[in-house]
């Protein structure tokens, strides 16, 4: 299967990286390449280096990024680990950072990742397939107090307990292999007349596939990072996709502008913790109309934007 270079709010997210043509940007999550293909476009005399996990992602993007020549440099390698990969290329600071959190169609799509409830596929929900742990090993190896926590956690299932009950007494009989199995336990696990809103299996589906690729630890402990790289004047771009990410994205985007821990009634700041930069989206940037109804994945969507201090 052909990766697509649709990207959700392509031009908005672009557009709020300020680009200067000889700056240098990096695209953490580089998928097919679209939003990269979009700034390097725009630049001259800049760089893009291109981050992701995903073997076919990175080989998808170096086709399609392939005409900019040495402006592109890409990594198969988890945006956490981004401060290093740079110190290597011998980079410091950068002008933009973007991140686009969701599950490429490419996964959703590609049968045999094992992402999506809608083909029976095994169990496996990995971004990087150099991991050992799968989704089978989560379904199979975790507690039903683990699972129960994934599930209530990650995914937000109100039946999270059930579900995990369900797991556990279905791989007593023999292990849960394939998604289409997964999915025959969490529907006897919720009422019937609780399945009329979409598919039964959907959260927690994104409960295992953020355990399994520990999005939210790696995403929570790379944002401040990543606004420390910025120069002066630097923009961090974030895309989020449910209430879990954009929860995350908002309280250290709002930590960064506003770091101050003395207690309220203190006349001066004694921490001595100064602001990073500011918010510039003081709510979300959402899809417009257009792209909400050209490509369904995107109406969950929410860019928030934080703009690094410029120097004294």
């Amino acid at each position: 299967m052909e990766f697509r270079h649709y990207s959700v709010m392509r031009k908005q997210a672009v557009e709020e990286l300020h680009i200067k043509p000889d700056g240098r940007y990096v695209d953490g999550t580089l998928g097919g390449g679209g939003h990269a293909y979009e700034v390097l476009k725009r630049l001259d005399g800049g760089r893009l280096y291109g981050i992701d996990q995903d073997d076919a992602a990175i080989e998808a993007a170096r086709e399609r990024l392939a005409p900019f020549g040495d402006k592109v440099v890409l990594f198969r390698d988890n945006y956490c680990n981004m401060k290093s990969l740079l110190e290597g290329q011998g980079i410091t600071e950068v002008d933009g950072i973007l991140l686009d959190l969701g599950v490429s169609s490419y996964q959703l799509d590609t049968q045999e990742r094992g992402f999506s409830y809608r083909f029976d596929a095994p169990l496996d929900m990995r971004m990087d397939r150099r991991q050992p742990l799968t989704a089978a090993d989560i379904v199979n190896d975790y507690s039903e107090a683990q699972l129960y926590h994934v599930i209530r956690d990650y995914g937000e299932d109100p039946f999270a307990k059930n579900i995990a009950k369900h797991i556990v007494q279905a791989r007593a009989r023999k292990p849960i292999a394939t998604t289409f199995e997964l999915n025959e336990v969490i529907k006897a696990a919720i009422p019937a007349k609780m399945r009329k809103d979409g598919h039964p299996s959907k959260q927690t589906f994104q409960a295992i596939r953020i355990e399994c690729n520990r999005e939210l630890e790696v995403l929570q402990d790379s944002l401040e990072g990543m606004i420390d790289l910025l120069a002066p004047g630097g923009r961090l771009c974030v895309i989020t996709f449910h209430s879990l990410e954009d929860r995350i994205v908002k309280t250290v985007m709002r930590n960064a502008e506003n770091p101050c821990i003395c207690p309220p009634n203190f006349p001066v700041c004694v921490c001595g913790r100064k602001p990073k930069g500011r918010v510039v989206t003081k709510k979300p940037i959402v899809p417009d109309e257009e792209e909400r109804g050209e490509n369904s994945r995107s109406k969950s969507a929410k860019l928030r934007v934080f703009e690094k201090l410029e120097i004294q």
